[in-house]
């Protein structure tokens, strides 16, 4: 039986499957902290920073599906969850918030950390904020702000005043004109399209002579539908960032990432297509979709409020990814003529020998392509990549290939430095039984990242196995910023914003008592990483890479070029080593290595 309105909260949390919440204690919520050391069903994960327990509740429900939780304190606690919160937001991932908040009596009264955060919060959890001003209310705001959550996948939040928090619970509230009856009971609701939108999504594709697939994060769970559906239509799949392990890359007609971050092959294919078939995609730049007007299209999507908004489509389809590709199959013809996906299929093929051979070019020290080359073929089985935003994601997007059965997740929509290690950490509590990759570049792991090897030194022998790997670029420079200050700008690096001061990062976690490793040739790259994947306690694998090879897009147009070569000229201080490394990943675009 719960004795105060903090004791009711977390079993009510509890009843809506949570196990685990991210926070950091403060006297904003003293009360539902009590409440914690007085039950064992939910563990309180202390981090070291709010936005790092936002992070670390969006990787959970990333990876797991269920609604992650973070809870912090009134006022500056409460202002750290943003960034963290808004990554779940722009990703769609269900989120709940717990804050504090000062006492009833003091709200108004221009007190100490008394903050609006009814309005603090009201965007970035505007399906649903509320404060708790009675014990009445708790079961009902807790129900909805659950609910609510896991149906829009989004972000709710609940704040509590600190004397709410040791108000005497009220389970049950009284059976009168006024009051709230909530339940916990299981959602459902339609996923699939009815038969005659289905017929005529059908017969555009069926019509296609040359159809181009891209997934998205929405379609992680249909990989096995895409590929039926890739099959029968002689199609090609190109892949949205959070979409990469929709489809392994392993298969000859997958044509990797698209955008910026992208593949030649994934250009070419939607330069050249007839009809555009884009599941659970929310892929923002068009200038990397057809042309307006050249490609017929169909999307599929949960949220209706996305359809269309990123290509003019000709027929939208509202559901569920998998269930939605497995009553459209039956729909589909089997397509006879094999030309456009063997044209497909020769692109790819040429393009990963480009990328060999990019990534084995010369560079000072290390070629940092050649760090992410080398791990594709030592991923473990069953593994979780978690990527920082910067020029780590350049690399990972393309070089890396994931397999079936692989979990890997970004920062997709805000694209926010500083995820990487929180997710890992997050993957690990919620997955302990497999193994973590991540991939972070200096910039974001001087930002939060050291901070949170604290928090592995802290919990890493609770997991059950030691298998997580976070791999750091070190190229002291804010690489990501530094390129594209010269290829939009026009501008040439300037050092004071963009060189980063070294650290010993390897050195740092061998300090916390973890595994630390520094590579600093290009022959070590492959040992280091089957030394950091074998070691028994988390490791950092500090790789000490050439900020000048340039993440070229996979077509440079007139005007990046103008720019790029503007910035050189106008005295760039690594113009030379620049010119040098663009010269070997041409030559490598041209002349690929033999089969």
């Amino acid at each position: 039986m719960a004795d105060t309105v903090g004791d009711f909260l977390l079993q009510r949390m509890n009843a809506w499957g949570v196990q685990r919440v991210f926070g950091y204690p403060g006297d904003g919520i003293n009360g539902i902290m009590g409440a914690f050391g007085r039950q064992d069903a939910i563990d309180f994960i202390q981090v070291r920073h709010e936005e790092m327990a936002a992070f670390m509740a969006t990787a959970h429900a990333k990876f797991t599906g269920e609604v992650g939780v973070c809870v912090a304190t009134s006022g500056p606690g409460a202002i750290h969850l943003l960034n963290g919160l808004y990554d779940a937001k722009l990703d769609h991932q269900p989120v709940v918030a717990i804050v504090g908040q000062q006492k009833r009596a003091s709200i108004g009264g221009d007190y100490q950390q008394e903050v609006d955060l009814v309005s603090l919060f009201k965007d970035v959890a505007h399906e649903y904020v509320h404060m708790a001003t009675d014990a009445a209310q708790v079961r009902h705001l807790v129900d909805r702000a659950f609910r609510i959550a896991k149906e829009q996948r989004t972000v709710t939040c609940i704040i509590f005043p600190n004397d709410v928090q040791e108000l005497d619970a009220v389970p049950k509230p009284p059976r009168e004109h006024g009051t709230v009856h909530s339940g916990i009971g299981a959602l459902t609701r339609s996923h699939v399209p009815p038969l005659d939108a289905l017929q005529q999504a059908a017969s555009i594709l069926n019509a296609g002579k040359k159809v181009a697939i891209l997934a998205g994060a929405g379609a992680l769970h249909a990989t096995d539908e895409l590929i039926e559906v890739a099959e029968l239509l002689g199609a090609g799949i190109a892949k949205a960032l959070l979409g990469k392990a929709a489809v392994p890359d392993d298969l000859p007609f997958v044509t990797g990432s698209i955008g910026l971050l992208g593949t030649k092959p994934s250009h070419d294919m939607m330069n050249d297509c007839d009809t555009l078939l884009m599941v659970g995609s929310n892929f923002p730049y068009s200038e990397f979709l057809p042309k307006e007007g050249q490609a017929r299209g169909v999307q599929i999507d949960i949220d209706a409020r996305r359809a269309s908004v990123r290509y003019p489509m000709e027929f939208n389809l509202i559901g569920d990814a998998k269930a939605t590709l497995r009553a459209l199959i039956p729909l589909l013809e089997r397509k006879a003529d094999r030309t456009w996906q063997d044209e497909i299929r020769e692109g790819v093929e040429r393009w990963w020998r480009v990328l060999e051979g990019r990534a084995m070019n010369d560079a000072h020290p290390i070629n940092p392509q050649r760090v992410f080359w080398e791990l594709s073929p030592r991923l473990p089985e069953n593994c979780i990549v978690a990527v920082d935003s910067g020029s780590v994601a350049n690399w990972y997007a393309r070089d890396v290939k994931m397999r079936r059965g692989m979990m890997t997740s970004v920062s997709g929509g805000l694209s926010t430095m500083g995820c990487a290690v929180p997710y890992a950490i997050a993957a690990k509590f919620a997955l302990p039984e497999r193994p973590v990759v991540a991939l972070v570049g200096d910039g974001a792991m001087q930002m939060n990242g050291i901070n949170g090897l604290i928090t592995v030194a802290k919990y890493w022998r609770q997991w059950g196995n030691g298998k997580l790997v976070i791999m750091v670029l070190n190229n002291q420079d804010l690489n990501l910023v530094t390129w594209e200050e010269r290829a939009m700008g026009g501008t040439p690096k300037y050092e004071a914003s963009q060189t980063m001061p070294d650290f010993p990062y390897a050195a740092y976690a061998e300090l916390l008592g973890l595994k630390g490793i520094r590579v600093d040739t290009p022959e070590g790259v492959a040992a280091g990483w089957e030394a950091a994947l074998a070691s028994d306690r988390p490791c950092v694998l500090e790789m000490v890479t050439d900020p000048n090879v340039p993440p070229l897009p996979p077509d440079v147009s007139p005007k990046q070029a103008k720019a790029y070569f503007a910035a050189l000229l106008k005295g760039d201080p690594d113009a030379l080593a620049i010119v040098k490394a663009s010269i070997k990943e041409t030559w490598e675009a041209w002349f690929p290595p033999k089969k």
